[in-house]
């Protein structure tokens, strides 16, 4: 072989492994975006679950009868910090499903208790958990869109070539859940 042979070589072989590194590191930025966006969502779901305690303490002295939902609560809420951090997990998106379930059942329960409505302790709560259930919604959209780049890049031609052997494997989007679907496509009724 010639001395232009082995550079025409030497030159296809170093873009070769120019576009390895290339693929393999928009891969790796990718799948950073995805953990941080994760890590997004955690933050909200911890300021969320340390918020809860106040206001069951404030709701308990307003509707003490109403202990069946009140224990809803904090059982899901317990159940939700115990899988805190499993990124991705359908664990966790069930038990934070399950938790907004039960705060939507203490919300309703204020309508029927006035006093505690005015409550102006409650009311800065509940302003403070909607103010964080619409973060939380935001960087659940955030990271849905970052695992959807991030699956779609791995799956892609010519990275599909690369991904599996490297270790990049698909995520999972957090997902509502079944059961809270149902109750989202079911128009909500209002009673005069």
């Amino acid at each position: 072989m010639s001395t232009t042979g082995w550079i025409v070589l030497g030159v296809i072989v170093v873009a070769i492994a120019l576009w390895a590194i290339m693929i393999y590191n928009g891969l790796v930025a990718m799948r950073q975006r995805v953990g941080q966006s994760f890590a997004d969502i955690d933050v909200q779901l911890r300021q969320r679950h340390d918020l809860i305690p106040n206001l069951v303490e404030t709701v308990k002295g307003y509707a003490a009868h109403e202990r069946g939902t009140l224990e809803a609560v904090i059982q899901a809420r317990n159940a939700a910090v115990a899988v805190s951090g499993q990124q991705g997990s359908a664990a966790q998106a069930g038990a934070e499903n399950m938790l907004s379930g039960t705060l939507r059942q203490l919300f309703a329960l204020s309508e029927s208790y006035p006093d505690l409505k005015a409550n102006q302790n409650f009311q800065q709560l509940q302003s403070e958990l909607t103010d964080i259930e619409n973060k939380l919604a935001s960087a659940r959209r955030f990271f849905n869109n970052a695992v959807q780049e991030y699956n779609t890049g791995i799956q892609q031609f010519p990275a599909v070539l690369l991904a599996g052997s490297l270790g990049f494997t698909p995520k999972e989007f957090f997902d509502v859940g079944a059961e809270e679907r149902k109750t989202l496509d079911q128009a909500p009724q209002v009673k005069f």
